[in-house]
């Protein structure tokens, strides 16, 4: 420090020279050339002003990568985040952004460039971690990929649920119910849905292949058939290993159909193999020995056949609801809100007896009538007592008689009293 004290304190090179010899002489020789060399070399730096500031502001930084903001997806949330990765010892505090289904890493909000970026199509499960942080406000969370697992930290409870909100809708494609939000935090994630499903259409739609199947599919599709992508096959087989290990789907190239399957090996191994259609007619499945096939059934049962039944068939039940929900608005304050429906077995109002044709009122009508009607055009034919009716009404030839014999002795005797 001496000597870099006094070569600071001449202003000439030459003096700054003749200093440092005379340094390296009483020093007894200590000093080498190169020392004497690095002194001047240090002395001319310090001789121009601002010249070492300059020097420093050159040194080269660590490069950013990746593209610019404006290249991005539209940014559907931000905020700080701590990440930690599965090879890294510290977490590092970053700005993320949400951007389509990618997490993008910033140094600091104000960066264009982000370091590293996160693709949630390898999203297999988002939980959160009880651990206490020694922020004891902050909130963590466990990330789990197709490639490992990504700790992150969000700042509070609330800024956590938001998150896990935001990654739900955007993976899922649909508004999670499972979480504590707010009603305008759940209309924000609706617009996120609607968003990320649109741009993925108009994704899917430029980059479509320019020639599908060349040939209508012969016979029934199997149920194991999805129409996703590889990486989306491999998720589903990673999520559902309780429903089968092989899945059909369609080729990349847009013209064939392939199998994917997935096996544990000390982790998730993962196979595609390529299904081409032939022209007259069936399938082959293109491996070293190819495997001809009449129908797609016949090609996912030749592959359980050839894994004596290790490769099964991929088979998801959707699931369906067990309770009848519905959602009604509130007319005080706009809000709408889910209800489920009540259990229960359905309560019937009593049912009225039947009406019933009275008598009274027909034989007040019966009697109204002119005596020279005929009693028989009164009896409805509908009624239940019409058959008893027509016997009182109708006398029978019998009693007939005897009227008529009792009418003559009433007119003998009343002739006798006379």
């Amino acid at each position: 420090m001496r000597l870099i004290t006094h070569i600071q304190c001449h202003p000439s090179l030459a003096q700054r020279r003749r200093v440092a010899s005379r340094s390296v002489a009483s020093s007894g020789g200590s000093l080498s050339r190169c020392c004497v060399s690095v002194c001047v070399c240090v002395c001319v730096l310090c001789s121009v002003p601002g010249r070492a500031a300059r020097v420093m502001a050159a040194a080269p930084a660590n490069p950013r990568t990746g593209s610019t903001r404006a290249q991005l997806p539209p940014c559907y949330y931000e905020g700080h985040l701590e990440k930690r990765g599965a090879k890294e010892k510290v977490a590092r505090r970053l700005w993320t952004c949400l951007c389509g289904n990618t997490l993008y890493f910033f140094n600091s909000p104000k960066d264009t460039n982000h370091v590293e970026k996160l693709d949630l199509s390898g999203f297999v499960s988002l939980i959160d971690d009880p651990s206490r942080d020694k922020n004891l406000e902050a909130a963590r969370l466990n990330l789990r990929m197709k490639d490992g697992e990504i700790k992150l930290t969000a700042p509070n409870l609330e800024a956590r649920e938001l998150w896990k909100g935001f990654l739900y809708s955007v993976v899922d494609l649909a508004v999670p119910t499972t979480l504590t939000l707010l009603p305008g935090q759940l209309h924000m994630l609706k617009e996120v849905v609607e968003k990320e499903k649109m741009r993925r259409k108009a994704r899917a739609s430029s980059r479509a292949p320019s020639s599908p199947l060349s040939l209508p599919l012969v016979g029934e599709i199997p149920a194991c058939f999805r129409p996703v992508s590889r990486t989306e096959a491999e998720v589903l087989l990673e999520r559902h290993p309780d429903c089968g290990n092989m899945l059909l789907r369609p080729g990349r190239d847009g013209s064939s159909l392939a199998v994917t399957t997935r096996q544990d090996l000390n982790g998730s191994v993962f196979r595609h193999y390529r299904v081409t259609q032939k022209q007259q007619g069936g399938y082959i499945i293109d491996v070293e020995n190819p495997i001809p096939c009449p129908t797609l059934h016949d090609v996912i049962n030749a592959l359980v056949e050839k894994t004596a039944g290790t490769l099964q068939p991929f088979i998801l039940e959707e699931p369906y609801e067990e309770n009848i929900t519905f959602v009604s608005s509130n007319d005080e304050n706009g809000e709408r809100t889910l209800h489920c429906a009540p259990t229960g077995p359905l309560s019937r109002a009593p049912s009225l007896p039947p009406k019933q044709v009275g008598t009274d009122r027909w034989s007040l009508r019966s009697q109204t009538r002119s005596p020279s009607s005929s009693p028989r055009s009164f009896s409805p034919s509908g009624s239940p007592s019409n058959s008893m009716r027509r016997l009182v009404l109708s006398p029978s030839p019998l009693s007939q008689s005897l009227t008529d014999e009792l009418k003559q002795k009433l007119e003998k005797r009343r002739t006798s009293q006379e």
